[in-house]
């Protein structure tokens, strides 16, 4: 398995190590609930040095970017981020990642660490125009400081006036005494927060430097159990779980980021515009258990009248609502916020409430 900059020290901390995406990465430590109650509350630090990046420079990058996604990057201003995801040829989701606008001629895309080398090879076959592009994910190390006490503590030991930093918008500074981190107001878990992007060889001085500033704070290292868990609260979408190649982005409520402008000719744009003129057959939604259970990916989402209408795609028991929670694909006249849909657990239909996400306020 391959290892981050953390890894001898995730399990020299003790943590409950597992594969995920070729990588030893730390499932908990404390305890799932607790690390989740310690991000709403305070300052986690997450360890997601697998996730992968890709550069693209040159004069053809802005032209490469919108062939390859969704968003329109047209509009992005130097120091900012998007939210956006690469289409395939039939609609579906080959990835949702970030998109962070470096220079005029410069975005860095931050994927998802199981779909590098599949992302990669699509990023390769797209680029008719000669764009400039680099895979370096295995030069790059990211630390997600998640948490209303996560500003405070980031703040003790960098010179950059985090306030001047507003949400999806970054910077290049000094943290912990090491030069060129890229700050972003990003994250995963609706607690707020920044992750950090730096040389690997340069992972334990901002890590120490990290724990000791958040010391103060209860600052504790967090593992990937409770980052499920957090972004399942804030309704964020996991790439294998709730997308991929054969959802749209349409489908799963990212209309948002499927931006049919002028000029903006991006793959399978035309399928995607169809599909919105026609109407979605199936909704991804919220939902939140009445009866006790705990939903899980495959469920399925039957009517009052025990007719199949969806599947669940994420679910959970909410550390902060202390209730079953979940996300699935259903029929659209079952996704309004409000409706009652059952929940099939070992042959039970346990009730459930489609609900107005986010789940956590």
């Amino acid at each position: 398995m391959k290892k981050t900059p953390f890894t001898d020290t995730h399990i020299a901390l003790g943590a409950k190590m597992h594969e995920f995406a070729g990588y030893n990465m730390p499932i908990e430590y404390s305890g799932i609930i607790d690390e989740h109650l310690t991000v709403v509350n305070a300052v986690g630090v997450f360890d997601v040095s697998h996730m992968g990046e890709f550069w693209v420079k040159g004069p053809k990058a802005l032209e490469f970017v919108q062939k390859v996604t969704t968003n329109d990057a047209s509009n992005l201003q130097v120091g900012k981020i998007q939210y956006t995801c690469f289409p395939n040829e039939q609609g579906g989701i080959k990835d949702d990642f970030l998109l962070y606008h470096f220079e005029p001629e410069k975005y860095l895309m931050v994927v998802n660490a199981a779909n590098i080398e599949k992302d990669w090879e699509w990023c390769q076959k797209q680029n008719t125009m000669g764009a400039v592009i680099e895979d370096a994910s295995a030069h790059t190390a990211l630390l997600a400081v998640q948490g209303p006490k996560a500003k405070d503590t980031l703040q003790k030991i960098t010179d950059t006036d985090l306030s001047s930093i507003p949400y999806y918008t970054f910077a290049n500074g000094k943290v912990g005494g090491v030069d060129r981190v890229i700050i972003s107001n990003t994250g995963y878990t609706g607690a707020g927060g920044f992750e950090l992007y730096f040389y690997p060889e340069d992972g334990l001085k901002i890590w120490e430097a990290l724990f000791e500033a958040g010391a103060e704070f209860g600052i504790k290292p967090v593992g990937l159990g409770a980052r499920d868990t957090l972004r399942l609260e804030m309704g964020f979408c996991l790439y294998g779980n709730d997308l991929d190649e054969t959802t749209t982005p349409l489908e799963a409520g990212l209309g948002w980021i499927t931006k049919f402008t002028e000029g903006n000719s991006f793959i399978a744009r035309e399928l995607l515009e169809k599909q919105k003129a026609e109407g979605v057959t199936r909704k991804l939604c919220g939902f939140t258990l009445s009866d006790k259970g705990i939903p899980r990916h495959g469920y399925e989402i039957v009517n009052a009248g025990d007719e199949p209408i969806g599947t669940v795609t994420s679910g959970t028991i909410s550390p902060v609502l202390k209730a079953g929670i979940g996300l699935g694909y259903v029929k659209p006249e079952y996704a309004k916020a409000g409706t009652t849909i059952y929940i099939k657990v070992r042959n039970k239909n346990l009730k459930a409430e489609v609900t107005q996400l986010p789940f956590r306020k």
